[in-house]
């Protein structure tokens, strides 16, 4: 694999990020949690109980009513572990927004798995009775939303609709300019026109220096009508 330097932006941090091969150790430990996350999303699709499959998989251990994509899911445990790993290997302040609907399981089952969702909720406790109730209650009244709902945390954007994901990721960026911002476009926004509008809005990223209100937010409004060419 070619080796190279990629140099993080002006106004971010000056570390230095080498794009080398992952050793053979590190290739397993990322596919043995990559695989473990696809488990857990399967089991919050599907399983209502005999979450570790103790015993032989039968028709009342499954939902009768699904909600959650697993088509997604996958790709989207794959970005959040690798994204995670990125963060601890050189300290980055980073945020990683899903844009597909109904794509939680794919975000859940790393934050569950990393132990965060535990801390925050402690009757989903990583051991079998804690794993059972977090499958149970995924996609059920009163339980787990199948969006990255406000509950789950460290949220700050739900996905689905037609999507607003990078007009999110685009305003913590301009709020943040030191921030890695990882992104999923969900297909429902990749193919409506608010899409249309991040051409501009990577005109208007790269310029950089934006001006702030004296509450340090970015004044983007004005500049983004100019690149767009309103004004």
């Amino acid at each position: 694999m070619t080796r190279s330097v990629i140099e993080a932006r002006p106004n971010a941090s000056d570390t230095k990020m080498t794009a080398e091969p992952l050793s053979n150790d590190e290739l397993q430990q990322i596919d043995a949690y990559w695989r473990a996350c696809t488990y857990l999303a399967a089991g919050m699709i599907y399983l209502r109980s005999n979450p570790l499959l103790r015993e032989p998989l039968k028709a009342e251990h499954v939902k009768q009513r699904l909600l959650g994509h697993w088509g997604t899911s996958p790709g989207l445990s794959f970005t959040y572990v690798h994204l995670n790993r990125l963060i601890n290997k050189y300290d980055l302040d980073a945020i990683f927004l899903a844009g597909p609907g109904d794509g939680a399981p794919g975000v859940l089952a790393p934050v569950y798995l990393e132990g965060t969702y535990s801390e925050v909720y402690p009757n989903k406790a990583e051991d079998e009775e804690g794993m059972s109730l977090f499958f149970k209650e995924f996609s059920f009244p009163g339980g787990i939303g199948s969006h990255c709902t406000p509950e789950t945390p460290g949220s700050i954007h739900e996905g689905g609709e037609l999507g607003y994901s990078l007009s999110h990721a685009f305003g913590a960026a301009f709020d943040s300019p030191g921030l890695l911002v990882a992104v999923t476009v969900g297909d429902g926004e990749a193919r409506c026109r608010c899409s249309g509008q991040r051409p501009a809005d990577c005109r208007l990223a790269r310029r950089g220096g934006l001006d702030r209100d004296a509450t340090g937010r970015t004044r983007v409004h004005s500049q983004r009508q100019a690149a767009c060419g309103l004004s």
